[in-house]
């Protein structure tokens, strides 16, 4: 059987070249309940669901098949306090955060200009200066691919954490996410605990202000994929113990670093990756990219194991100044589906 097919190279943001067995678009539930994806999704060969390809490096061509959740749908409902939405996993991230403040609707401005579809946002429980998915988060609706049953997880039923959630465990095989309820406060306060948001004024700020101040900052940083290949943010900021901290801030006291919504002492890793002096440094085609260290990017024709080379060594790096192992918050797919990335930069 030939493996190459299907291009994947437009489905993913890193612009890797990789091939799949098949490619089908899934516009709505009914979609997959139909014979075509039934007979898919009961065959022994791997299956995987993309949104937008914003947050996978594929190492190698992809055995299997390829669904893209195209399910959308933005329903708002008004209640005294606040504004409940529904909303169909396939639609784009930065289209929902536009819309909810075009119509008026406060709380999703510190998310701004955060690559997907909205159906990934509860997986990594997206979060970006001051606020992640888990506050705005009221539900989210699964559909398991074994009965074709639907399940509504509420949002203590997730077990959302820095960077993840149920749906990374229990929930990482054999469901897909098709639709994630918010709640959006009427009694709106904005979050200005993060880089150039500390120069707004807490008490005339608007959202649309934190919304373009925002999208300035992530755009000063992270290149569009549409002209140079990336996936945001490469490694996730290490989490360390207040043991770890005294120690580490006795001998580098100016590294950046701050407590998160859990409560605990997160690093920036891309400051750790800028004092290893990577800036810049490339492996083949794959580089730091020179504006942000926490960004790996493809500067041209660099392919999956390109880009896993120079994470490796990065990583090593890293570790021989800091201590600190970085894991990568990107998923790592191989020729079966997605596989552990720490083990693959080991």
């Amino acid at each position: 059987m030939s493996y190459q097919q299907y291009p994947l190279k437009s489905w993913n943001t890193f612009g890797v070249e990789a091939y799949a067995d098949s490619i089908t678009i899934v516009d709505s539930i009914d979609d997959i309940l139909s014979d075509k994806c039934k007979n898919i999704l009961t065959t022994n060969e791997p299956i995987l669901f993309l949104g937008e390809g914003s947050n996978v490096l594929f190492l190698q061509d992809f055995h299997g098949h390829v669904l893209i959740n195209r399910i959308k749908g933005v329903n708002i409902t008004e209640k005294k306090d606040a504004w409940l939405l529904h909303v169909g996993a396939g639609e784009n991230w930065q289209n929902l955060v536009k819309t909810t403040l075009d119509k008026g609707l406060a709380g999703l401005e510190n998310l701004a200009l955060i690559p997907g579809c909205v159906g990934s946002a509860p997986i990594q429980n997206i979060g970006a200066y001051g606020v992640d998915l888990a506050q705005v988060c009221e539900y989210v609706d699964v559909l398991c691919l074994t009965d074709f049953s639907q399940r509504r997880l509420y949002v203590n039923e997730c077990f959302f954490g820095y960077r993840d959630s149920i749906f990374k465990s229990i929930y990482k095989e054999n469901y897909v996410i098709i639709a994630v309820g918010l709640c959006l406060t009427k009694h709106w306060k904005p979050v200005l605990n993060y880089g150039k948001l500390y120069d707004l004024n807490p008490n005339t700020v608007t959202p649309i202000e934190i919304f373009k101040a925002v999208c300035t900052m992530r755009r000063s940083k992270i290149p569009d994929p549409k002209y140079i290949g990336n996936a945001g943010s490469f490694f996730k900021n290490p989490l360390i113990t207040e043991s770890f901290a005294v120690d580490l801030f006795k001998k580098y006291p100016d590294i950046p670093h701050y407590f998160n919504n859990y409560g605990k002492i997160i690093l920036s890793a891309g400051a750790l990756i800028e004092r290893c002096a990577l800036k810049g440094y490339k492996i083949g085609n794959a580089a730091v990219y020179d504006k942000q260290a926490l960004v790996l990017v493809n500067t041209g024709g660099a392919n999956g194991l390109d880009i896993v080379h120079l994470a490796s060594f990065v990583r090593r790096r890293v570790a021989e100044k800091f201590h600190v192992w970085l894991e990568p918050e990107v998923c790592f797919i191989s020729s079966q589906g997605k596989i552990d990335a720490v083990k693959v930069l080991l």
